[in-house]
């Protein structure tokens, strides 16, 4: 199946979704983000039984935009898809998608460690990679590192 193939099964759902023909996305909205890939993992046509990956993009203050990429791969199949949805800046929240594989878990929580994303329905949204107590998440395009951590200098002047 390709990906004309699979813009036109998708939206057969009643979701509307942008193909980008240069990179190969599906662009969707959160809201829909569960349903389309609970629909994708069920369907015997399409399989989509792995999550690989998730990324997570910070487009900048002035974009005021971050992005999470999923990449979905059907074993049977040997297709990948990547999924896309766009966030606003201030309160980037997404559904989680732990409740369709179980991969989502350890994924989601680094997108939020170094992010912030706000993974909701995530079963244990907390710090996977950085201590508990880290202030900020460091992959934000604004961050800015604390002086110290637990007495111990972690910024340095070059």
């Amino acid at each position: 199946m390709d990906l004309q193939e699979l813009v036109a099964l998708i939206e057969q759902t009643g979701v509307k979704v942008d193909l980008n023909e240069k990179s190969g996305q599906l662009t969707l909205a959160s809201q829909d983000l569960v349903a389309i890939c609970d629909f994708l993992w069920r369907n015997p046509n399409t399989y989509f039984d792995s999550l690989s990956c998730v990324t997570a993009i910070d487009l900048g203050v002035d974009v005021g935009q971050m992005e999470v990429i999923y990449t979905l791969y059907s074993i049977p199949f040997h297709v990948t898809l990547h999924l896309r949805v766009v966030l606003d800046r201030e309160k980037p929240e997404v559904p989680s998608l732990s409740g369709i594989w179980k991969t989502a878990d350890w994924h989601e929580r680094e997108a939020y460690d170094f992010f912030g994303i706000q993974f909701t329905g995530h079963p244990n949204l907390t710090r996977i990679l950085l201590p508990a107590d880290w202030e900020g998440h460091p992959l934000r395009k604004d961050y800015v590192e604390q002086e110290r951590y637990h007495g111990i200098k972690v910024k340095y002047e070059e």
